[in-house]
């Protein structure tokens, strides 16, 4: 993140489409970002090391390095780790969605899209992640998450999430023992005014067990066949 709280959002744009890329900086300067641009995934890799974004729009067919790649390897570092990321596609199917949620994507958008669905859902990621921050700890079990800091711990060993993970573990921790709906956790994680399948959910609880388990802890998150998922909190030992 910028850390420029008071400041435009700025919107990494990677894309090697030349009018695609001009029909998005006019729309997103029209609305009041900065944009920065990259035209394939080494250049875009480095504009983050220069100055992170607050957001990244990144192209799933790019040259040098795939936007799948890219958004890898901005999950695997420590900077650019909790930036969010929307990809653009072509690739429609599910199984290709699947894969860009799975490569730590935050969201989904296949072209041809209208620049007012692309801007909808910008807002809606922004309004998630730039609210102003208290110094909030929430906790349940062994797991503990300061949300001033962004930091999440279990049984003191530091857990790394994706922003989208941050947020369903942030929710789920609001409401521990309750079965949550896939709609419910779409409405509160990626908010009511935009549309996401009920299999993105799916997609992200997966990630977050596996950060949460890496250690092969009991799994604190509860599948409720036809009904959604809930954090089961075991009670302290006596």
């Amino acid at each position: 993140m910028s850390g420029k709280t008071d400041a435009k959002p700025l919107v990494l744009v990677t894309e090697d489409e030349g009018a695609l890329l001009a029909m998005l900086r006019y729309n997103l300067e029209r609305e009041g970002y900065r944009v920065e641009e990259a035209c394939d995934g080494e250049e875009a890799l480095l504009k983050v090391g220069e100055e992170p974004p607050d957001l990244i729009l990144l192209d799933w067919m790019l040259p040098r390095l795939s936007g799948l790649e890219v958004c890898r390897q901005l999950r695997r570092n420590a900077v650019s780790r909790n930036i969010p990321i929307i990809m653009l596609t072509a690739r429609g199917e599910e199984g290709d969605r699947v894969r860009g949620l799975d490569a730590g994507a935050d969201d989904y958008i296949a072209k041809p899209f209208s620049p007012g669905e692309l801007l909808a859902r910008i807002r809606a990621v922004l309004r998630r992640i730039r609210p102003a921050m208290t110094d909030e700890v929430l906790s349940g079990g062994d797991v503990v998450m300061n949300v001033a800091t962004h930091r999440v711990t279990r049984g003191g060993r530091e857990i790394h999430l994706g922003p989208t993970e941050f947020r369903l573990l942030r929710h789920f921790l609001s409401h521990p023992g309750r079965v949550l709906s896939r709609d419910q956790l779409l409405d509160a994680v990626w908010g009511r005014d935009v549309y996401v399948e009920e299999r993105t959910v799916d997609v992200h609880i997966r990630r977050l067990r596996k950060a949460l388990n890496e250690a092969a802890d009991p799994d604190l998150i509860r599948t409720v066949r036809s009904a959604g998922y809930a954090l089961e909190v075991p009670p302290p030992v006596a």
